[in-house]
């Protein structure tokens, strides 16, 4: 199978995956434009749509797609039901689509009926996890959001995380400006800034080097755990996670 990412709107990636024979999956098509200039150039051939959650930004071509494929299954949450989704699917599934396994995982917190989908090695995981960052709180709880990334982060190392987001510069901007000695960030937020300057992508990135950079992912590193106790005493990696939250939502 063949990762490819089309950029839409200003920061978006909506990601397709296509085999040797030109089929393909698309996850969580904003806009129809882009995608059908990619299909047309590249003569694919659609079977399936992944919505993770029901934001515009990544439902907002369904419509305009199934109306140029009819044929078109589209699997998503029960909240992506008014989106275009044909087939509602919740955690613990698995979706065949020809050679396709996707498992099916509930991460609620950016929204509440958030899913991601995952097909070794790739996790397509809309707005829970980005590299150095996740998603902001639209509807769950810290502790629902906590949960959700510990279970992304329970997957193989090998792992390909797909988020939906260019955002990995600011996410290394906050994480250098929380633990400016840590030298695997410092590294990782130089290596950001460098792509960005050529305006090339970040993503994917692997969930093992992810762990080592994303401050979401070390809310038990002894580190993190130290600089939040220079302002608070927090006991549970819950609550480390809330006061994470709280400050990215409030960096400039």
């Amino acid at each position: 199978m063949n990762l490819i990412s089309i950029p839409a709107f200003e920061d978006n990636y909506i990601w397709v995956l296509v085999d040797d024979e030109r089929r393909c999956v698309i996850v969580d098509p904003g806009e129809s434009a882009p995608v059908l200039r990619a299909i047309k150039d590249n003569g694919w051939r659609p079977e399936a749509i992944l919505l993770t959650h029901h934001h515009n930004d990544h439902t907002g071509g369904v419509q305009d797609l199934r109306a140029h494929f009819p044929h078109l299954v589209v699997y998503g949450p029960a909240e992506t039901q008014n989106k275009g989704t044909t087939q509602v699917v919740e955690e613990g599934e698995n979706i065949l689509i020809r050679e396709w396994e996707f498992s099916v995982f509930a991460t609620p917190g950016h929204t509440l009926g958030h899913l991601c989908f995952y097909s070794k090695p790739y996790l397509f995981c809309g707005d829970t996890l980005f590299s150095g960052g996740c998603g902001r709180l639209f509807e769950g709880t810290p502790e629902q959001m906590y949960q959700s990334l510990q279970k992304i982060s329970a997957l193989p190392d090998d792992t390909l995380i797909c988020c939906a987001h260019e955002y990995t510069l600011g996410n290394m901007k906050f994480a250098a400006s929380l633990l400016p000695e840590d030298r695997a960030i410092q590294d990782y937020y130089h290596k950001v800034k460098e792509l960005r300057a050529k305006n090339q992508n970040t993503l994917p990135v692997i969930l093992k080097n992810e762990r080592r950079i994303n401050l979401f992912l070390r809310t038990d590193d002894i580190d993190l755990i130290n600089k939040i106790n220079q302002e608070t005493n927090l006991q549970q990696p819950e609550q480390r996670f809330a006061w994470l939250r709280s400050k990215k939502d409030n960096f400039r």
